[in-house]
């Protein structure tokens, strides 16, 4: 993985979300900053553990004018069964055809899936913060809630 720097305009892209609706990161240009959270499969241990504390935090987020989505290869019918299952209220985005893992940098090629990393956009649509686990099988490596929320704290400021 070699995952886009801070500071980068951050790619566009479209992908589907529930109901097969589409969303944009273009949509929310200049109104909200935004966390993109890159997991590699629904139902799996390891996201099954790393969204919900996503999901632990999102009052934070939100107060912090910011919209957080989680983007894996998956359908976006299984990730609407896969957000229902964990209670998410944070929308999930099918890259089903890897263009937004690809543009970040995150796609795992050999796997067929993106690596785990979380990036966020300020409202200017730059990178202001990235974290992507090296081993995306290491429950240590989980990019952190916690410090995501540190950087959009210091956005603010």
């Amino acid at each position: 993985m070699n995952p886009i720097a801070v500071g980068q305009l951050a790619p566009e892209f479209s992908l589907q979300g529930p109901g097969g609706q589409w969303v944009s990161l273009s949509d929310y240009r200049d109104n909200h900053n935004v966390v993109l959270v890159f997991y590699p499969l629904a139902f799996s241990r390891l996201c099954s553990h790393e969204l919900p504390e996503v999901q632990k935090r999102l009052n934070e987020f939100n107060d912090l004018d910011t919209v957080v989505f989680g983007i894996s290869v998956d359908s976006h019918y299984a990730n609407t069964a896969f957000a229902k299952s964990l209670n998410l209220e944070f929308t999930l985005l099918s890259d089903f055809k890897r263009l937004a893992m690809t543009a970040y940098g995150v796609l795992r090629p050999e796997k067929g899936y993106s690596g785990r990393a979380t990036f966020l956009v300020g409202k200017d649509g730059r990178i202001a913060y990235v974290e992507a686990a090296e081993d995306a099988s290491d429950m240590a490596q989980i990019p952190s809630p916690d410090r995501v929320l540190e950087a959009l704290r210091a956005m603010a400021h």
